[in-house]
């Protein structure tokens, strides 16, 4: 939506953008019409309106009712050469950008497109969020096969007394899966009760897994229920279960084989009705090779097995996270409305993330903490910027190159014959000519 009061800058602009559904407004209320019934993803306005088209009172009066409306609406405000002032204060408002006049078409629909592009993701979000349910809302992806593990908690929730090995990275959101086999189980109004296997001493470790008697060692004054007993029909979460000491791995067996524990001193065995769910980043087949972990252990545990993708190899989500990541810390920390700048998504998605989500977390709410001001760059990030700029990935591009791939790599295999080319191609030989004419491909001879 262009909202504009002169008529001639408003068929100038609807020619400019010519490649966009267009609607227009000329002042506040016909503005409000046009948002209610089209809800356009992305609005240009003036800031000076009637009735007072040389203040700017309407435009920040029609700015924060469209915001009102419609919060998730990219608001670009065209302000004056040195209107530097109020522009800063439309993008404390919420408006999305600020452009000066006289602008040229070519960088205002860069900045268009940019808008179009956030407004989708974050209508995606809102979708993935809606469909992988409450209990898995801390799970963020649009990779199919993380979108598939999702579906898999949710299928193996309603057996609450399977036990579930999730394996994957550190910081792939294994606890958070954890919690959400929990939350969707029969158990969930009891509790869920977590323990780090490797961040407890192992002389430690017994006593807070099985718990203890009065007396049972120097300092044990009092009688003191462990993690497995006090989650009894709840959830009990083993994290790094690959670092449990052999003999501890024993007790827990013996657990998991009869439900029954005794604490540290005592002599009554006491019945535990829990669900258990582990998890580990180490390779549990190779610990078992190596005699590190009992095999029969494993496969108590392993009775469905999760293998949690790393962020690497899960295209467009390291970007799609970033966004939420950005809006989250800003709230947290008052910073108003943030957004990453195109340098910063490239890097993000360059980066190969080694610590995944968790690192991911962790760098943008230093970014956010750190920005000098609403845009978050790479520099911020700590990242370097790739060389492909965002700009450079467009499906054209893209089409062409895989295009050049495919028609170079058929005719090397078919030792250039043409006939046999344009059908494993799917296209028929003229096609073929056409195609190998444009990329500069010759005949062999």
């Amino acid at each position: 939506m262009v909202v504009e009061d002169d008529p001639a800058l408003q068929k100038q602009m609807r020619w400019a953008f010519d490649d966009y559904e267009t609607v227009l407004a000329s002042d506040r209320e016909s503005a409000i019409t046009q948002l209610r019934r089209h809800e356009p993803p992305v609005v240009t306005m003036d800031l000076g309106l009637p009735p007072d088209p040389d203040g700017v009172s309407e435009g920040f009066a029609l700015l924060q009712e469209m915001l009102s409306l419609a919060p998730d609406t990219k608001v670009i405000v065209l302000t004056g050469q040195h209107d530097r002032e109020n522009a800063v204060r439309a993008v404390g408002l919420g408006a999305y950008d600020f452009f000066a006049k006289p602008f040229e078409p070519e960088l205002l629909t860069l900045t268009i497109d940019r808008a179009f592009r956030l407004y989708d993701l974050q209508r995606e979000n809102t979708r993935l969020k809606a469909a992988s349910g409450a209990a898995l809302e801390g799970v963020l992806t649009r990779d199919a096969g993380m979108l598939k593990v999702c579906r898999t908690v949710e299928k193996v929730a309603s057996a609450h007394n399977v036990t579930v090995a999730l394996l994957g990275e550190s910081g792939t959101g294994k606890e958070v899966l954890a919690r959400g086999l929990h939350t969707l189980s029969s158990r969930a109004k009891e509790r869920f009760v977590a323990i780090n296997c490797a961040a407890i001493p192992d002389t430690l470790l017994e006593a807070e897994l099985f718990g203890y008697e009065k007396g049972a060692f120097t300092g044990a004054v009092k009688q003191t229920p462990g993690k497995i007993e006090t989650a009894d029909k709840g959830t009990l979460f083993l994290d790094e279960i690959g670092d449990l000491p052999m003999p501890l791995q024993a007790k827990l067996l013996r657990f998991l084989q009869e439900r029954v524990i005794e604490r540290i001193g005592g002599r009554s065995e006491i019945p535990v009705d829990v669900r258990v769910v582990c998890a580990t980043h180490q390779n549990l087949k190779r610990l078992i090779e190596t005699g590190a972990f009992r095999e029969d252990l494993y496969y108590r545990l392993a009775e469905i097995v999760i293998d949690i993708p790393p962020l690497r190899d899960r295209p467009g989500d390291a970007s799609l996270l970033a966004h939420a990541f950005v809006q989250r810390f800003a709230s947290e920390n008052g910073r108003g409305t943030m957004r990453l700048s195109d340098d910063a998504v490239s890097a993000i998605e360059a980066h190969r993330w080694p610590g995944n989500v968790r690192e991911l977390e962790n760098c943008v709410k230093r970014a956010v903490i750190m920005a000098e001001d609403n845009r978050v760059t790479a520099e911020d990030l700590g990242l370097a910027a790739p060389d492909e700029a965002l700009e450079m990935l467009n499906l054209r591009q893209v089409r062409e190159a895989a295009e050049r791939a495919a028609v170079a790599n058929v005719l090397s295999r078919v030792n250039g014959n043409i006939a046999r080319a344009a059908e494993v191609l799917g296209v028929s030989r003229p096609t073929l000519y056409d195609l190998m004419n444009r990329f500069g491909i010759k005949k062999e001879a």
